[in-house]
């Protein structure tokens, strides 16, 4: 009796989280129809779970185009998050680095098989391409793989390489090789493969056993990050990563 009242909440809880999910890959507005075919259920079951979820504060409905975004409590629990883990901290080495280099300067993690920019895009140009990308794609998410840690080092567990440019890494012996000149580096370089007109350089924040858990980065366009400054931007990112790993690494 407990077990089949407990499943149909569970799916609700499920169903719910999902919908928060749809927001991440599909856009800053959906509407029901676009939730319903992302998650593959009716329309009606998706109205449902929008509305619970306006309710609580999780979306909110654009009144112009009836299209729902996500609400002031996902903001509220995420400044929480942030605040409680100490990562505010971080945030005037940052806006120094920034300053220093004219580019935009952050902080990213994995999460599954993307980097995850946990803090960032402080000063510099106003360039984005979202708060997650593929690791292949990006500077973080190459010095994510080049020091990953037992376990999550097989690219052959990677899906699909997607090229959103044609300068994008577009085979795993491609990646291979990529990875290993940036080992030997110390950095990678991000020239135009996420982002058409982007550059960036990012530096490993390593953890005591020598495994990167997050990516210092610098951030901005060719004309800025050129040729021949590519290692002055590397040198500035590494002149703060030690002060980055002692206030990141307690807060993880």
């Amino acid at each position: 009796m407990a077990t089949s009242a407990a499943a149909p909440g569970a799916q609700a809880v499920h169903r719910a989280l999902g919908v928060l999910q749809c927001f991440r890959h599909n856009g800053p507005e959906l509407g029901v129809t676009d939730i319903a075919k992302a998650m593959e259920l009716p329309i009606s079951t998706a109205h449902r779970l929008v509305l619970a979820l306006v309710a609580a504060g999780f979306l909110e409905r654009d009144p112009d185009t009836a299209r729902y975004r996500l609400g002031t409590t996902v903001a509220e629990l995420g400044q929480l998050h942030y605040l409680q883990h100490g990562l505010h901290k971080l945030e005037p080495v940052l806006d120094r680095l920034a300053r220093t280099t004219k580019a935009s300067a952050s902080i990213s993690v994995r999460s599954g098989h993307d980097a995850l920019v946990l803090i960032g895009g402080l000063g510099g140009a106003e360039l984005s391409d979202g708060v997650r990308a593929p690791l292949h794609t990006t500077a973080m998410g190459k010095v994510l793989l080049a020091w990953a840690p037992p376990g999550e080092d097989d690219l052959d567990a990677l899906p699909e390489l997607v090229r959103p440019t044609d300068r994008t890494i577009g085979s795993r012996d491609e990646l291979r090789g990529e990875l290993d000149r940036v080992r030997a580096a110390g950095y990678a370089l991000n020239n135009g493969e996420s982002e058409v007109g982007v550059r960036s350089v990012a530096v490993p924040v390593l953890d005591a056993d020598g495994f990167s858990y997050a990516a210092l980065t610098l951030r901005a366009t060719p004309e800025l990050i050129t040729d021949d400054r590519v290692r002055w931007f590397v040198d500035q990112a590494l002149a703060r990563v030690d002060r980055v790993a002692a206030l990141l690494l307690p807060s993880l």
